[in-house]
């Protein structure tokens, strides 16, 4: 998962604003040996903290569907981790570093969600919404002037980062077999006479109509973002 994540904010740094600038997108910790190796002008998000996001933890299970909509596993919820990224810029001169660091906000700033279909792999599988702030209050244990202080760096203007992404749960259970009629009930004499005729209580009608409620229920929560 955070691989992937990764490589959707790549992505989206090197668009937006950053469109065809050439300017290189680096992942790695920005050490003094980092930055002494450098030979062009970089935007570096270094990820320096995971940790889950306990509010939007859930309990009991979720459908999985297969191509026809029918419920054919039962999963247990994601679970939703803050990945939080230093995004700095690197250059010769102060100035085009902020040049740079502005065209970050630019282009970052009107994305606070990031739809399942500009993920990738199993991420985007999820189908759900993932949202992502930045230049936001540090809500880490870490100070910024404490993760450079580790890096052995010198303090810099930098901006922070956090994408919510949601990590898949196993394992997955297997589910019943789809309800293709309504229930019935069988009535019997207090003598032992046989049942006379079945009664339901739902035609098939009705359990086709609440399968497609549901289906819509589902679609609207994806296009909402609802985990």
């Amino acid at each position: 998962m955070i691989h992937e994540v990764d490589e959707v904010l790549k992505g989206l740094l090197s668009g937006g604003a950053l469109a065809g600038s050439g300017i290189d997108v680096a992942l790695d910790a920005p050490t003094r040996d980092w930055a002494a190796r450098r030979n062009a002008p970089t935007i570096n998000a270094y990820l320096y903290d995971i940790r889950e996001d306990v509010n939007r933890r859930q309990r009991g299970h979720l459908p999985v569907l297969d191509e026809r909509e029918v419920v054919v596993k039962h999963r247990q919820p994601p679970r939703w981790f803050r990945l939080s990224y230093l995004v700095t810029a690197w250059t010769k001169q102060p100035q085009d570093e902020h040049r740079l660091l502005s065209a970050v906000l630019a282009t970052l700033i009107p994305r606070e969600l990031i739809a399942p279909s500009e993920l990738p792999g199993s991420l985007g599988a999820l189908g759900m919404t993932i949202p992502m702030s930045v230049a936001g209050t540090q809500t880490e244990s870490r100070s910024l002037a404490e993760i450079w202080s580790a890096l052995g760096g010198e303090l810099k203007p930098s901006l922070d980062l956090v994408i919510t992404a949601p990590f898949p749960a196993y394992p997955e259970y297997d589910a019943g077999p789809p309800v293709t009629e309504g229930a019935a009930i069988r009535l019997r004499a207090l003598d032992g006479t046989p049942p006379g005729t079945e009664e339901r209580t739902h035609s098939t009608r009705q359990v086709a109509a609440g399968r497609e409620a549901r289906k819509a229920a589902r679609r609207a929560k994806r296009l909402d973002g609802t985990p």
